[in-house]
């Protein structure tokens, strides 16, 4: 079997990097070649010139709008978290070379995703913008609503309210609407001759008022370093501005510890077992079992993992450990979940709750067992537990799709709803609210009886033919590629990558005070 399971996982791997790469480039060659004929570095580069050189970055949902019929790559602006002067810092940067970093209805939930993350964790904002405001043609998707691009700068006044520096660096547009990110933010600098800044650009003053004036004069760097005083520095270029941005960084208070109970990490020791081994003893196929405990031994520091309740409610592995030197609580399914699984998973988590230790949920769930048996023995009220301790425990969620996730069972296993503080799938994954089969077995099934009732029953072969789209529907949207093009989650990792990704979030989520005692609603017993 294990060779079966690296040649599909190779595959998947396989795709997966080409997909990363593809977006990676950002927009059209012949776009690219405009942006750095004008002396602008790119998006990425610029995010790399702005980080401590070797820092890790821990990038945001890399792969979102990728199966846009528009191309929008990586939605149209990169966001994640590296170092500037080691201090941990949300890093939001427009990438001109894609629709001229207009906002898609997906860049607005990338970027207030980035900005719910640098809430959540108290981490600095820096804005590289270059972007030509809202997408005009999905204007009714952009914004008017709650959750449209008028969030941004409601989240940056809030943000800055709470003490969490904005700081934007203005390398290129910024206009209309998307004026306001360098004007609400704490510090603001603005790149000479070439980034501009106006609510409305020449030809809408054209238009509204007959003056005609030059983008420089109307809204460029030093009429708004000299004049208006929007801006604080005035750069040079590129380079210059990032400079001036690692030294605004260098200002700012010293990064936190870990917060109380929170524990600070001790030193990191190697797993059991190689973590590149993973796609050997996990299989593609999500109805092949495994032992969850194999993944577990191939993420947590070797010789960490002291398991929790083993013998009873055996279809969810849980324990204490430690990855990358943090000390974590592990929930990883086993299986279908039972009344005594969700039990189990319930009191774990609520140990964690108490004692400080951030929790990492591995989903491969098929959901919880059903049938007249266990409805009478209370599986409703029993999983209702599990749900209620995962929506109110206070201490850091990351959550691992490592497999299936369907169902009930996605809320248990602390799935989007349940607010992890990261969430990534695995790109053999599969999330939906059953499987395909079971979804056009359940509509045939009803429709089976609404025609035997009318007096019509169908065919064997009316009957396939009806399932067959249904089954292509949830293939088509159980993909992991579905999921991350939507920012259902927060990014598709290898397998091999789980435990690096694990340890960078770590390192941030700790930092963060959280709630000082547990708190849970009512407990159906």
């Amino acid at each position: 079997m294990a060779a079966t399971t690296t040649s599909g996982y190779a595959a998947l791997i396989d795709d997966l990097r080409a997909r990363r790469a593809e977006a990676a480039a950002g927009g059209p060659e012949a776009s690219r070649r405009r942006h750095l004929a004008r002396g602008k570095l790119l998006a990425r580069d610029r995010v790399d010139a702005l980080l401590d050189r070797g820092s890790p970055f821990l990038e945001l949902a890399p792969l979102a709008g990728c199966d846009l019929a528009d191309a929008w790559p990586a939605a149209g602006v990169v966001a994640g978290i590296g170092l500037v002067h080691g201090r941990h810092v949300m890093v939001v940067a427009n990438d001109a070379t894609v629709k001229g970093g207009t906002y898609h209805p997906l860049t607005v939930k990338k970027h207030l995703r980035a900005q719910e993350i640098a809430a959540e964790n108290r981490l600095p904002c820096v804005y590289l913008v270059d972007s030509g405001g809202a997408f005009l043609p999905l204007q009714d998707e952009v914004f008017p609503d709650r959750d449209h691009f008028g969030r941004i700068f409601y989240n940056q006044a809030r943000l800055s309210r709470d003490g969490i520096p904005q700081i934007a660096a203005v390398m290129g547009s910024s206009t209309a609407g998307g004026a306001y990110v360098p004007a609400m933010s704490d510090e603001t600098v603005i790149v000479r001759n070439q980034g501009t800044i106006f609510l409305g650009g020449p030809p809408l003053v054209k238009a509204a008022t007959g003056e005609e004036v030059t983008a420089e004069d109307l809204g460029g760097g030093l009429t708004h370093a000299r004049i208006s005083g929007v801006v604080d520095h005035l750069a040079d270029d590129d380079a210059d501005a990032l400079r001036i941005v690692r030294d605004i960084v260098a200002t700012l208070p010293d990064t936190p510890q870990p917060v109380p109970p929170l524990e600070r990490p001790v030193p990191a020791v190697p797993p059991a077992a190689d973590p590149a081994t993973l796609v050997d003893v996990v299989p593609v196929e999500l109805t092949t079992p495994y032992d969850a405990r194999e993944i577990i031994a191939r993420i947590a520091d070797d010789a960490t993992f002291h398991e929790f309740k083993r013998e009873y409610g055996e279809t969810l592995v849980t324990g204490f450990a430690r990855i990358h030197g943090h000390r974590v609580g592990i929930l990883a399914n086993n299986g279908v979940l039972f009344a005594e699984s969700a039990l189990k998973g319930a009191h774990f988590i609520e140990l964690c709750d108490q004692r400080g230790i951030p929790l990492v949920f591995l989903q491969n769930i098929t959901g919880f067992m059903v049938g007249r048996e266990y409805e009478h023995g209370g599986i409703a009220k029993h999983g209702a537990k599990m749900v209620n301790a995962v929506a109110c425990a206070r201490v850091p969620k990351l959550t691992v799709v490592v497999g299936g996730s369907f169902g009930a069972g996605n809320y248990s296993m602390c799935g989007r709803a349940y607010s992890p503080r990261f969430l990534w799938i695995w790109p053999g994954a599969r999330v939906s609210v059953m499987g395909g089969p079971q979804a056009a077995s359940v509509l045939s099934t009803v429709r089976g009886d609404q025609l035997d009732a009318a007096g019509t029953p169908w065919t064997a072969d009316e009957r396939t033919a009806f399932e067959q789209p249904i089954r292509e529907q949830y293939e088509r949207q159980g993909s992991p590629y579905y999921s991350t093009s939507r920012l259902w989650d927060d990014g598709i990792i290898e397998p091999a990558e789980t435990r690096d990704v694990l340890g960078l979030a770590l390192d941030v989520v700790v930092r963060a005070p959280i709630d000082p005692a547990p708190a849970y609603g009512v407990f159906r017993m």
